[in-house]
């Protein structure tokens, strides 16, 4: 399995009842289908995946591993606060021909502060799956940067395969060495793949594939200046969706680029007026 290029990290359609809007997931991925991208993170950070059921998690994989076109390579997102849960969920995912799962860091505080613990976590949830796991990074979201030395440990485990880097820290690909790295935030993606990122897990590419995959190829042809160029058009409208207004604000994108994002699920709740406003005109020369 060869993991490089862009992932889109998907959101999750729901209709207006609050239940999986099945049309639209194949409508989505149809549309990703026609660009180079990858593949595609399912059930993620992006995808609202701690507010899904188990039920609902196991119906979006099969629509997905359904839709996908065959070169596209599907990666679960995983987020589960014990080993078994974590592992049967991915053990799940493998049976709709998913070939890796994103696997996010428990959230409670005892065992992100122990780097011992921590690794403890991944190899148990790596031994027992069918499929390779990649470690997901989120310091914003866990209150903890997983440590180099903790990255390097895990990269000895067969079944651990990579980690996708929400920090922003660009040259952590170089200290990891031949242990594969996924940029997982946009404001860096030109300066992480310099520095040795193989690809990049992002939500912008929901709205604005092109945009990315125009990076991507501008990196891939050392086209330097064109790829400064779409890092500077990118990160504006991908700050604004990302940090500012959420998966809200990244839905309402989509709507915008004729995709389907419609609404979230609660606790979250669409955006306002004024921002929907500020997101139109940050993506009004990034269609897709």
């Amino acid at each position: 399995m060869k993991l490089q290029g862009i992932f889109v990290d998907t959101t999750t359609p729901f209709d207006h009842n609050g239940d999986l809007y099945r049309v639209k997931i194949e409508h989505n991925i149809g549309k990703w289908n026609r660009t180079s991208v990858a593949g595609y993170v399912v059930g993620g950070f992006s995808g609202e995946g701690p507010l899904l059921s188990a039920d609902e998690k196991t119906e979006l994989w099969k629509l997905a591993g359904a839709s996908a076109a065959p070169e596209k390579l599907l990666i679960a997102g995983v987020d589960a606060a014990g080993v078994r849960d974590a592992a049967a969920q991915v053990n799940r995912a493998a049976e709709h021909g998913f070939v890796a799962a994103l696997v996010e860091a428990p959230h409670y505080e005892n065992l992100l502060a122990h780097a011992e613990t921590q690794q403890l976590y991944f190899r148990s949830v790596a031994d027992r799956t069918s499929i390779p796991i990649l470690i997901s990074n989120r310091p914003d979201a866990t209150g903890v940067d997983l440590s180099a030395d903790t990255m390097l440990a895990l990269s000895s485990h067969p079944n651990i395969h990579g980690i996708v880097d929400h920090s922003g820290d660009c040259a952590r690909a170089q200290r990891l060495g031949a242990f594969v790295v996924l940029c997982g935030a946009e404001r860096v993606l030109w300066s992480a793949l310099q520095n040795g990122a193989s690809g990049a897990v992002l939500p912008f590419a929901n709205a604005a594939p092109y945009a990315i995959i125009a990076l991507w190829e501008a990196y891939r042809t050392r086209e330097e200046e064109a790829g400064l160029d779409w890092q500077a058009r990118i990160a504006p409208p991908a700050e604004l969706v990302n940090t500012r207004y959420g998966v809200s604000g990244l839905k309402h994108a989509m709507d915008l680029n004729g995709y389907y994002g419609g609404p979230p699920r609660l606790p979250w709740t669409a955006p306002s007026q004024v921002a929907k406003r500020e997101i139109q005109e940050a993506f009004a020369d990034l269609k897709s």
